[in-house]
C-alpha cells in the first residue's frame, strides 16, 4: 500500500506539471493553431499523462486523456485543426483532470463522460476523412513528393540509460520491441560503462544501446516510443539521407554483446554516435550528463530548514555577544568563523527557497483567457521579468492579490473593442505584468492601457458614499487611495466579475501583510498601473534595532531612510504639533512609548527614525537607537494576532526578546485614531 501510496503521490506531482504546461500550451496555441511545435508539445503532455494515469491507478483520467489525445493526433496528421472550440474544451478536461487529483475535491460522475462524448464526436467526421500524407523524416526535398514514392530515412539512436532506470519498472526490451515494430531496426548493446561482476549492483543499469532504425515514420512518432522514459535516460537521434523505399533493408536483430570479463567487446554496425562522439560534438546527450541534477524537496521540509537556519543565526548572535565580552582572542577567533559560516548558511538556505515569478505569471494566461471570454472582450497578457526571484511564501500568498488587480484590470479598465474603435485605440487591449528587483525589494506591475482612472468621478462617488466630504480638498493620489477603502467601487453594476466593493481593499491589507505596499498611477484615457513593492523574503530581514525604556524594537530597515535627534528644544519651536524639522521639510511623528508603553523617564534627546510609506514620510521617536541588526521574525502567537502595529518578534543576542514594528499598519491607527 505504501508503494501505492508513494506512485500515486509522484503521479499527481508530475501531472501538475504537464497540466500548467498543457494550459499553457493550449493559450499559445490558439494565438497561432497551425504551430506544429505547439501541437505536438500538447499532443505529448495528454500522451504522457494518460500512460503515468493508467500506471498509477487513475484509470478515469487516462481514459479521459486518451481521448483528447486521440483528436489531437489527428491534428498532427492534418485530417483537423485546431479551433476555438477544440481548445475551449480541452481547457475544460484540463480543469476536470486538476479536480480528479485532488482527493477532497467533489467532481461530477457525468462531466468525464460528458466530455469524452464531445471529444468522440469531434474526431469521427477526422475518421471518416481521406488520409492526408505526413511529412517524412527524410530530407526536406523528399517532403513533397507522392505516397506512392515513399522513403526509408535512416534514423540514428543513441539511448544511454540512467543508473535509476530500473527502479520504478521501466524495461527497455518493451522500447526495443517498439521500434522494432516501426521498421527496419538493428540494435547493438554498448557495454562499455560496464562493471566487473563482482561489483555489479543488481538494481543499478548500466546499459547503453546504439541504434539503426530505417522507417517511414515521422520523428515525431520515433521520439513519442522514448516520452515514457525521457526523464531517465539520454537521448541522442539524428537523421540520415534517406534510401529509396524498394531497396533491400537490413533485418531486424537484436545483438547482445560479450559477458563483461570477456577479452573482447560487439562493435556497432554503422558509424558511432555515442557518448565520446556527444562529448566532442556538444550533443545534448553529452550536455545533459555534465549539467547539475535536481531533486525534489517538500515544502515542509524546506521550511523547517529555514526555521532551523534561523535557530542558528539567534544562537551565532548570542555567542557573538558572549565573545565581545570576553577577552580571549582564540574564543573570538571561533565566534567570527561561526558567524560568518552561518551568514553563508543562510544566504544560501534563503536562495533555496527563491523560486522565479514567471511560474505564477504562466498561471494568469487562463485567468486573462476566460476574463476575456466571458466579457466580451479582446485582451492580450504580456509578462516581463519571469525570471525575477522571489521567496516561495511570498509567491504563494501574492497569487490572490495580483488575481484580483488583474480581474480589476480586465474588467474596470479595458473597454470593449467598439469603445476603444471610437477612441482611436487598437481593438484588442493589453494588460501587461512585469516584475523586477529594486534594491532589496522586488517590484511587481500590472499595467493595462485602458480608460484609466476619472478622478473626478472617484470623488464624486466618494461623496456620495459618505467616505469624502463635499467641501475637502484632497491630492489626485490621495483620491487613488480611497479605492483600497472597504465597500468602495466605481463599478456602474454588479457583475460576476466585480462591483461589490470587496476586494481592493483585501489585495492592501494581503500586501501590507507581507511588508509591502501597494501605489497606482493613472492617466485618463491611456490606462493605469498598479505597483507592488515587496520584500524578497519574510523568514529574515535587516532592521534598525531601537530602545524604548526597557523595551527593544525592530524598524524594517527597507522602509527607514533615516535618524535625526529630537531636543526640547525643537520641540518648543514646533509649539507641541509633534512635527519634526527635516531639512526644512515638517515630518509628523509619534513615540513608540505612547503606543506600546515604557518604563523609565525620557532622555532629553530623543531619537526620530523617519520612514517613508506610500510616498509619505513619518517619523518614530524613540529613546536611543541601538543599531543594525538581522531579524529572525518569529510569530507572535494567537493571542496576540490582533495587536495592530507589531508584524512579529525576534530574540536578541543576550536571549531577551524585540518586538518587531508594523510600519504601515501602525501609521493607519494612528492616523484613525487622530
Amino acid at each position: 500500500m505504501a508503494g501505492n501510496d508513494q506512485l500515486e503521490n509522484m503521479f499527481r506531482e508530475e501531472a501538475a506539471e504537464h497540466l500548467a504546461v498543457l494550459e499553457n500550451t493550449l493559450l499559445e496555441l490558439e494565438q497561432r493553431p497551425a504551430d506544429p511545435e505547439l501541437i505536438s508539445q500538447a499532443f505529448r503532455a495528454l500522451h504522457t499523462i494518460k500512460g503515468s494515469g493508467a500506471m498509477a491507478g487513475f484509470d478515469t483520467i487516462a481514459a479521459v486523456a486518451h481521448e483528447v489525445e486521440s483528436v489531437f493526433a489527428q491534428i498532427r496528421q492534418g485530417k483537423m485543426q485546431a479551433n476555438h472550440h477544440l481548445i475551449a474544451l480541452t481547457l475544460e478536461t484540463k480543469d476536470l483532470i486538476r479536480s480528479l487529483l485532488d482527493p477532497l475535491a467533489e467532481t461530477s460522475t457525468e462531466a468525464p463522460e460528458r466530455l469524452r462524448a464531445s471529444f468522440r464526436a469531434l474526431l469521427e467526421p477526422a475518421l471518416a476523412a481521406p488520409a492526408v500524407p505526413r511529412e517524412r523524416l527524410a530530407d526536406p526535398r523528399q517532403r513533397n513528393r507522392p505516397e506512392a514514392n515513399q522513403v526509408l530515412a535512416d534514423v540514428h539512436i543513441t539511448w544511454v540509460l540512467h543508473a535509476d532506470y530500473f527502479q520504478n519498472g521501466s524495461n527497455p526490451l518493451c522500447i526495443l520491441a517498439e521500434l522494432d515494430s516501426m521498421g527496419s531496426c538493428r540494435t547493438t548493446t554498448n557495454l562499455d560503462a560496464f562493471p566487473c561482476l563482482e561489483d555489479l549492483d543488481p538494481e543499478t543499469c548500466h546499459l547503453k544501446f546504439d541504434i539503426l532504425l530505417q522507417t517511414t515514420k515521422t520523428e515525431n512518432d520515433v521520439r513519442d516510443v522514448f516520452i515514457f522514459v525521457e526523464d531517465r535516460c539520454d537521448l541522442l537521434i539524428s537523421i540520415s539521407p534517406p534510401v529509396a523505399a524498394h531497396q533491400e533493408a537490413p533485418t531486424a536483430t537484436i545483438e547482445t554483446a560479450s559477458p563483461p570479463n570477456a577479452p573482447t567487446r560487439t562493435t556497432g554496425t554503422w558509424p558511432a554516435t555515442g557518448a565520446r562522439q556527444a562529448a566532442r560534438d556538444g550533443s545534448p546527450a553529452n550536455r545533459s550528463a555534465e549539467t547539475a541534477s535536481s531533486i525534489r524537496v517538500s515544502a515542509q521540509k524546506l521550511d523547517s530548514l529555514v526555521d532551523l537556519v534561523g535557530e542558528l543565526v539567534i544562537a551565532q548572535a548570542r555567542l557573538a555577544e558572549l565573545a565581545s565580552n570576553r577577552s580571549d582572542d582564540q574564543f573570538f577567533s571561533v565566534a567570527e568563523d561561526i558567524g560568518r559560516l552561518a551568514a553563508e548558511l543562510r544566504d544560501t538556505t534563503l536562495d533555496i527557497r527563491m523560486v522565479p515569478i514567471g511560474t505564477t505569471f504562466v498561471r494568469f494566461k487562463r485567468l486573462v483567457h476566460d476574463l476575456a471570454s466571458g466579457l466580451g472582450k479582446d485582451i492580450q497578457l504580456q509578462t516581463e521579468g519571469a525570471e525575477t526571484e522571489l521567496d516561495k511564501t511570498v509567491i504563494e500568498r501574492l497569487f490572490d492579490p495580483l488575481v484580483h488587480l488583474i480581474r480589476n484590470s480586465c474588467d474596470h479598465g479595458i473597454e470593449s473593442p467598439e469603445v476603444r474603435r471610437q477612441a482611436g485605440k487598437s481593438p484588442s487591449g493589453t494588460v501587461r505584468l512585469l516584475a523586477y528587483h529594486s534594491g532589496q525589494n522586488v517590484i511587481i506591475e500590472i499595467r493595462d492601457d485602458g480608460a484609466g482612472l476619472d478622478p473626478a468621478g472617484i470623488r464624486k462617488k466618494a461623496i456620495a458614499s459618505g467616505l469624502l466630504d463635499e467641501n475637502a480638498k484632497i491630492s489626485v493620489d490621495d483620491l487613488y487611495k480611497l479605492i483600497f477603502l472597504p465597500g468602495f467601487s466605481l463599478a456602474k453594476a454588479i457583475t460576476n466579475v466585480s462591483g461589490r466593493g470587496v476586494g481592493m481593499d483585501v489585495v492592501k491589507r494581503s500586501v501590507e501583510a507581507l511588508r509591502g505596499q501597494i501605489a497606482i498611477t493613472s492617466e485618463l484615457g491611456k490606462g493605469t498601473t498598479f505597483r507592488l513593492q515587496l520584500p524578497l523574503t519574510l523568514a529574515i530581514i535587516e532592521g534598525l534595532l531601537v530602545a524604548v525604556g526597557k523595551g527593544r524594537y525592530v524598524l524594517p530597515m527597507s522602509l527607514v531612510e533615516e535618524c535625526i535627534e529630537l531636543t526640547a528644544q525643537d520641540i518648543e519651536r514646533a509649539h507641541d504639533n509633534r512635527l519634526a524639522n527635516v531639512r526644512g521639510e515638517l515630518v509628523p511623528y509619534v513615540r513608540l512609548r505612547e503606543c506600546f508603553g515604557g518604563e523609565g523617564e525620557r532622555p532629553a534627546i530623543e531619537q526620530v527614525a523617519v520612514t517613508t510609506v506610500e510616498g509619505k514620510r513619518f517619523g518614530f521617536v524613540v529613546d536611543g537607537v541601538v543599531g543594525q541588526h538581522q531579524t529572525v521574525i518569529k510569530s507572535l502567537g494567537r493571542m496576540y494576532q490582533d495587536v495592530r502595529g507589531l508584524s512579529g518578534a525576534t530574540i536578541l543576542g543576550d536571549g531577551t526578546l524585540a518586538l518587531i514594528v508594523d510600519v504601515p499598519a501602525l501609521i493607519r491607527s494612528v492616523r484613525e485614531a487622530a
